[in-house]
């Protein structure tokens, strides 16, 4: 019994060792970075980017109103949307109109094209109201549109509102008679303020 210990113990002793872990190496320390600004190099433009962000608008978009229309073909209906868009730059220059689309992104970049190629100007009185009260129509639908006082803002709702603020008129009433589709609204506005006479050709007519 005791040589088969001793042997067993010989046997151990004989075994080989597993090899021993390499030490691990140590990142060389950094050097402490120098407080204050960093020096600002001169950056290059982006490759291909449009330098959008800086660029002022020249005129406010507003998106008067969206509605989805199908057309029944062979293969089923086919789903589109129509977007009614106003434009205009607060300074007398106004335009409008409507874009189609499968998605309303693009129904209202078409819009936005159209309405900047098809663009209208109208000259403001004294207290930026216009000069003298007038009806627009256009077919079933009429506008009615009246001077007011400084102070008083755009007494209209909807389209008329829309389409008065962006024309740059900030004081007058306004009456909608007959239909209320907001496209009619928008063209007898347009019938309008394209039929008004300036301040001096209306003192003319009254003497």
């Amino acid at each position: 019994m005791v040589e088969k210990e001793f042997e067993g113990v010989v046997e151990n002793a004989n075994t080989p060792k597993a090899p021993e872990a390499a030490p691990e190496r140590q990142a060389p320390a950094r050097a402490p970075r120098p407080r204050g600004p960093r020096p600002q190099g001169e950056r290059r433009p982006g490759r291909g980017r449009q330098q959008r962000f800086n660029e002022p608008k020249e005129y406010e978009e507003r998106v008067v109103n969206v509605n989805r229309v199908s057309k029944t073909v062979k293969g089923g209906r086919k789903m589109r949307f129509s977007v009614l868009v106003v434009i205009g730059n607060g300074k007398g220059k106004y335009g409008f109109a409507i874009g189609k689309a499968a998605e309303v992104p693009d129904a209202i970049k078409k819009a936005l094209e159209k309405a900047r190629s098809n663009t209208f100007q109208i000259h403001t009185s004294k207290g930026d109201t216009i000069s003298h009260e007038i009806i627009g129509k256009f077919g079933a639908c009429s506008v009615f549109l009246k001077p007011a006082p400084e102070g008083t803002g755009i007494i209209a709702g909807g389209p008329v509102r829309a389409i008065l603020e962006l024309a740059g008129i900030r004081n007058v009433y306004s009456k909608v008679y007959g239909s209320r589709a907001p496209i009619n609204i928008i063209r007898a506005t347009h019938h309008g303020l394209s039929n008004l006479k300036s301040y001096a050709r209306v003192q003319e007519l009254r003497k």
